[in-house]
């Protein structure tokens, strides 16, 4: 398939975040789309990371984008026409309390949740028990949990939305690296890529990490930076637990997928800030020193590999919607700070919504790119 020379919107970046944008243009009617990707798709953030999917946060505004997630994936196989399976398993996330402080915001966090309409509960350390039997109540004070939180294969649900694209009429193009981007008298006029030229008046930047560099070819200076996050899997075993065991100030999560390994990550502010997916001794120390603490029957599981990817962070890590005020026709969907795959489906829309000049589904505005300069940051504390 040879580039088109013109488009109407053209997309960068061909992880999930790209792929629900370039799915929801089209499904809305917008005609001649591109997406490029360098590489191949959810070669980047997404295809490395733990694809938990939850409900449970402690700002409004971030329950609402992943409710509206939520209730896409329950039924994306058939609203995207899937003929395999994204693998939705929603067998809850139990996060716990390390602390007193941590249960007090859990009683709000859970308040605030039932009164959007999430089915989440607190609960006490024997009430927790009774749904993840091997965790060891003496090392926390409280617990939430919610029943409609999950795990999804990223690679199947990206594949979803890219071949739906693909039939409502997208146009995917993949090993193909944008090297420029055309601003004439501030707005965007064509994308220079490494296949050709394409006219268009209309850019999204979803390109995870690499969309600080995609946003100073058109001279502007997006606020992210890129942080190594690492994750371990062990070998299967039988099942154990159900849920997504999550502590924040424990600073851990910890899944057991389909298959039966066990998948655990956790966060490092001393992490490289820069692209390198290589791993470390201090992660796995770290990491299983925490797990075997909290589930104790962990501690003799052997461990097979770990991996490494990007977070795109930004100052209040909490991702940037929405255009570029000094160059007409850029619109920004990155610095998700590890949370892109799931909300990816409001993602889609909200762009969407933007593109076209139509009302917000979700009222996203104060997640402006303009928000760092004004100083407004708006930050959430239920985030590992």
């Amino acid at each position: 398939m040879n580039l088109p020379k013109t488009a109407s919107v053209v997309i960068v970046g061909g992880g999930i975040s790209g792929c629900a944008i370039a799915w929801n243009l089209a499904h809305r009617g917008v005609k001649d789309i591109v997406l490029v990707e360098k590489d191949t798709l959810s070669n980047g953030s997404t295809g490395r990371c733990g694809a938990g999917i939850r409900m449970q946060w402690g700002a409004e505004m971030n329950c609402h984008l992943a409710q509206y997630s939520v209730r896409f994936f329950e039924n994306a196989n058939e609203t995207l026409e899937y003929e395999r399976d994204i693998e939705f398993k929603q067998n809850g996330y139990l996060i716990v309390a390390a602390n007193v402080r941590e249960a007090a915001q859990f009683k709000k966090n859970v308040e605030l949740q039932n009164r959007l309409g999430i089915s989440s509960v607190y609960l006490s350390p024997q009430e927790a028990h009774k749904i993840v039997p091997i965790i060891d109540t003496s090392q926390f004070v409280a617990a939430t949990f919610c029943p409609e939180d999950g795990h999804l294969n990223p690679f199947h649900t990206t594949e979803a939305f890219a071949q739906s694209a693909e039939r409502l009429g997208v146009k995917i193009f993949k090993h193909t690296e944008v090297t420029g981007i055309d601003v004439s008298l501030g707005r965007i006029r064509a994308v220079e890529t490494s296949r050709g030229r394409i006219s268009t008046n209309t850019v999204v930047v979803a390109a995870g990490g690499w969309s600080k560099e995609i946003g100073a070819m058109a001279g502007v200076n997006i606020p992210i930076y890129v942080q190594r996050h690492q994750i371990l899997v062990t070998e299967p075993m039988e099942p154990v637990f159900g849920p997504m065991v999550m502590g924040f100030d424990f600073n851990i999560y910890i899944q057991q997928v389909p298959h039966g390994s066990i998948l655990m990550g956790r966060s490092d502010d001393t992490e490289p800030r820069d692209f390198r997916i290589s791993s470390g001794w201090r992660f796995v120390e770290e990491m299983t020193k925490t797990c075997s603490r909290l589930l104790p029957a962990l501690s003799q599981v052997n461990i097979i590999r770990q991996w490494s990817g990007h977070y795109c962070m930004t100052g209040d890590a909490q991702p940037i919607y929405g255009p570029v005020p000094e160059v007409e026709g850029m619109y920004l969907a990155c610095g998700f700070s590890g949370h892109g795959f799931m909300l990816a489906p409001a993602t889609g829309q909200l762009i969407t919504d933007m593109i076209l000049g139509e009302p917000l589904t979700i009222d996203v505005s104060n997640l402006d790119v303009g928000r760092f300069k004004r100083g407004e940051l708006v930050f959430e504390s239920s985030v590992v």
